[in-house]
């Protein structure tokens, strides 16, 4: 097991706190690992084992652990045992029946220092914040970065080869327990898919249409990066002779998002300085899941990159908006510490033509804010208009802020 650093140290920041802590994202993303390696830590800190009772609702060990009753008679028991607060370990809590009731119970006797993990980020969007009302964190846990992935892949400095291996894998920590050819990651990854489409969407929402809901994932994938519009998706399933409207559609986008497999990123007028309700992009959450359901295309290869910087932002904890100036296009926009930047990305200023069209919409931006054009260039000429120009590699291995 490899530390995440990162979300250890969140972990650890909230530890013993008098809230519920809350960890979420894509299946086989890390959660139940990253809770093993915590832990490790906490035995190693002198946490009395006894003290530590770990759930794991994919292990035939606890299928007893049913419903909120059984939950809250499994901690009670060892709590009475042990005569000293635990810490409790519910790994994908959304199996237990009314878990919430439990946790609720259990928050408000504090029996426990209660840690959850689950695939899905409805159940906590509603039963919980409907029971706790803000007296939980949530601890969202997302594939690889590249800087993650040379640690797994047990890589001390970045080669060509592992980027590439990168973009065409993803960020799935599983990937690293395999036989490292293409054939066999796909596989697995494949198998990963259909998963998260049987478990956390089909049978979480009751489709009762797996085939319809598959071409949504297909359209979905094949754009991300771009504009996204209903229409086109109803137009799209309509010369598939699958019929339908704007509101099936968003209903679906909605499960993928609550299943942590896509991500939103909202509009934000510039010149108006407000969210606009319309015309969002979207990003998948792994970019080896594109690729087990597309197949890698190198032609693809700014929508990969985009894909792999927005990651990269959202762990960082950036707020990360699509911007747009008249007519033009900013990729991101990203806020933290009521500080602000610009970002385009690109695959290469290769002419004339890309480098003003990438250059455009920043340089008509007159605020004082750092703006940055990410590019696969190695080098560079001095800035241009205040923009900064950076290589995309050295942005994600590096850990520097864009303010």
């Amino acid at each position: 097991m490899y530390n995440r650093k990162t979300y250890l140290e969140r972990l650890f920041q909230w530890k013993d706190r008098p809230v519920i802590k809350i960890i979420t994202g894509l299946r086989r993303s890390g959660k139940s690992t990253l809770i093993k390696l915590f832990i490790d830590s906490l035995l190693h800190s002198g946490i009395d084992a006894r003290r530590i009772l770990y759930i794991n609702k994919e292990s035939l060990q606890f299928q007893h652990i049913a419903t909120f009753e059984d939950l809250y008679r499994e901690v009670m028991s060892v709590y009475k045992q042990v005569k000293q607060k635990l810490y409790l370990f519910v790994d994908e809590v959304q199996e237990i029946d009314h878990w919430e009731k439990a946790v609720g119970s259990l928050h408000s006797e504090d029996v426990a220092d209660i840690y959850l993990t689950g695939s899905n980020a409805r159940i906590f969007a509603g039963e919980l914040a409907t029971l706790l009302g803000g007296r939980y964190i949530p601890i969202p846990v997302l594939p690889l970065t590249y800087s993650e992935f040379l640690i797994f892949r047990q890589k001390d400095m970045h080669d060509e080869t592992t980027f590439n291996e990168f973009l065409r894998f993803g960020g799935l920590p599983g990937i690293h327990h395999l036989q490292w050819e293409d054939n066999i990651i796909y596989e697995y990854l494949n198998a990963v898919y259909d998963t998260i489409i049987l478990r956390d969407i089909i049978k979480r929402n009751h489709i009762r249409n797996p085939a319809f809901l598959e071409k949504i994932i297909q359209f979905i994938f094949d754009n991300i990066a771009h504009i996204f519009s209903a229409k086109r998706v109803v137009d799209f399933l309509k010369r598939e002779h699958r019929p339908t409207n704007v509101e099936t559609v968003y209903n679906y986008i909605r499960y993928l998002s609550d299943a942590h497999m896509i991500y939103r990123v909202p509009r934000y007028d510039i010149k108006g300085k407000r969210l606009l309700e319309v015309r969002e992009k979207y990003f998948v959450a792994d970019i080896g899941l594109r690729h087990a359901l597309l197949g890698f295309r190198a032609r693809d290869v700014s929508q990969i990159l985009e894909n792999i910087v927005f990651i990269e932002l959202k762990k960082r904890g950036y707020r990360i908006y699509v911007g747009q100036f008249d007519d033009l296009e900013v990729d991101f926009i990203v806020e933290k510490d009521q500080q602000k930047a610009y970002l385009q990305i690109v695959y290469l200023l290769a002419t004339e033509e890309t480098i003003q069209r990438e250059f455009g919409p920043l340089s008509r931006i007159k605020d004082n804010y750092p703006k940055y054009i990410l590019s696969m260039d190695k080098h560079f000429p001095p800035d241009r208009q205040g923009i900064r120009q950076l290589n995309i590699i050295d942005f994600l291995l590096s850990e520097e802020f864009l303010m």
